[in-house]
């Protein structure tokens, strides 16, 4: 089994990179772009012999604990067979 994890910077803290992104997008002149938020993404293989819901709280601990700063990022998580 594969989980694909994706941890971005919360709406509310200051995604600089995404700005500087985002602008300088602008200046090449996609002027219809109005923010970019940029994060990490993370494929994580997982052994058989585990149920889904096993694997689901596995990865969320992983996710919260090691991956994102609860703080100042989200994560988000989807698995695949």
């Amino acid at each position: 089994m594969k989980a694909v994890v994706h941890v971005t910077y919360k709406k509310t803290v200051l995604d600089p990179q995404g700005r500087t992104i985002s602008s300088k997008l602008n200046g090449l002149g996609y002027r219809n772009v109005l923010d970019v938020r940029q994060g990490k993404y993370f494929e994580i293989e997982i052994a058989g012999g585990s149920s889904r819901e096993q694997v689901e709280a596995q990865i969320g601990k992983i996710a919260h604990e090691v991956l994102a700063n609860p703080v100042i990022e989200e994560y988000s998580f989807e698995l695949a067979d």
